[in-house]
């Protein structure tokens, strides 16, 4: 939910001067699980300024919350410090975390906080494989080993793995029953990772596995560390596993360029089910010369991603949490609204494709109901829409996925006359 590990890399606050009137081109860091950027910076450009104006005062508004949210990060015990700090400077969920009550909140900051040091190692490709697969696999254990550190990955995250002593001094401060879903989930996920490192995705299904791993499996112990202290779940396992296959998704979408590219050695995160059908290799898809085919590809990707979202849908609808809801609701909508605009969008292969910082800090502001959710989603459903074409050989597949969730939002929504702030 709010862990890096889990893959959605919301937008980073760092405005672009002119661009397409929804989207920016923004580089991102995979899993990056981030909701906003403590990084945020104010438009630059007098012309964006005059375009959105509206956009910038939520962008003005949202970085006086981060001040005051960095303000609010415990001077003391200094393993305290150190947790809200890193997780403040790596991006924005803690403004989430800060909302929710206190007998909960060190627990997920602390489960966030793992996760993304479990991340950083299976991100890293220049750790060897026989070094990286084992770390991953007993991971779960090192958590309440104080002597563990390991000096990889850049800037917070490095500082991270090299003062993981920390966490590990907070982790057993937390309530034993936290411990346990922290250590469960960690176990879960990094034999997951350690099987796909060795493993290539071929068929949907090997896809689907993937992306239960390190986001579905987060969305699910979300769950569990809310029933411990309520008593009660967030929502079904199969319903948070939605919501966790739909976030990946978009993200391994538009990550496709920093994927490809990484060194030494690519990540190959599409199926080749879906991406053999239009190149023999799937690096070939950022040549200009397949960009037909790889519109083609990307399309379907796309399309497979949208099979998740009603169900999605439906695990926001039974969250009990206000905090909780509005967090993964804001989530939801800014990733939905990416999915809208990679759909056939050859920037996907070249520079990445990201909503407008300042859309983004829009929705921050306006998503606090269902009701706010099914108007944007139902928004951005229109904007794919108008880009599908008759000649897509998915086409009907797209349309009628893309009528379905518009179906589901008008069928909530309590009123005909919606005010819509995406389009």
């Amino acid at each position: 939910m709010f862990a890096a590990a889990s893959a959605t890399s919301a937008v980073q606050f760092q405005f672009r001067g002119g661009g397409r009137p929804l989207s920016t081109t923004i580089p991102r860091k995979k899993h990056n699980h981030s909701l906003v950027s403590s990084r945020l910076k104010l438009p630059d450009s007098l012309p964006c300024i005059l375009r959105y104006p509206d956009e910038l005062y939520s962008m003005v508004r949202l970085k006086l919350a981060l001040t005051v949210s960095e303000k609010q990060i415990p001077a003391e015990p200094p393993h305290w410090r150190f947790c809200y700090s890193t997780l403040y400077k790596m991006d924005g969920s803690h403004l989430i975390i800060q909302q929710i009550d206190e007998d909960v909140r060190d627990a997920f900051c602390i489960y966030a906080l793992v996760l993304r040091a479990l991340d950083t190692i299976e991100d890293d490709s220049t750790i060897a494989t026989e070094v990286k697969v084992p770390i991953l696999q007993t991971f779960h254990r090192r958590i309440r080993d104080g002597n563990f550190h390991f000096s990889n990955g850049a800037k917070y995250y490095k500082a991270l793995m090299e003062n993981f002593h920390h966490v590990t001094t907070a982790f057993l401060e937390l309530d034993c029953r936290f411990q346990e879903v922290i250590e469960d989930i960690t176990m879960k996920m990094g034999a997951g990772m350690a099987k796909f490192i060795c493993k290539e995705i071929n068929t949907i299904d090997d896809y689907d596995e993937y992306c239960h791993y390190p986001v579905g499996l987060c969305m699910i112990g979300a769950s569990k560390m809310y029933s411990v202290s309520r008593g009660k779940s967030l929502a079904s396992e199969d319903l948070s596993n939605a919501m966790g296959l739909f976030f990946q998704k978009v993200d391994t979408i538009k990550d496709y360029p920093d994927d490809i590219n990484m060194m030494p050695n690519p990540r190959m995160l599409w199926p080749r089910q879906i991406w053999g059908k239009y190149v023999d290799k799937l690096e070939d898809l950022k040549n200009e010369d397949n960009s037909a085919k790889a519109l083609l590809c990307l399309n379907e990707m796309v399309t497979n991603a949208l099979t998740h979202v009603e169900d999605s849908l439906k695990y926001l609808s039974t969250l009990p949490d206000p905090a909780i809801f509005r967090g993964i609701a804001i989530f939801k909508v800014i990733e939905f609204g990416t999915l809208a605009l990679c759909y056939n969008n050859i920037e996907v292969f070249r520079s990445g494709v990201g909503l407008r910082p300042g859309l983004a800090a829009k929705i921050f502001y306006n998503t606090s109901s269902m009701s706010d959710v099914y108007e944007a989603v139902h928004d951005f459903s229109f904007i794919l829409e108008s880009k599908i074409s008759d000649n897509n050989p998915n086409d009907k597949v797209t349309r009628s996925l893309i009528d379905t969730i518009k179906k589901c939002c008008r069928s909530s929504l309590t009123s005909n006359q919606r005010k819509s702030y995406i389009i």
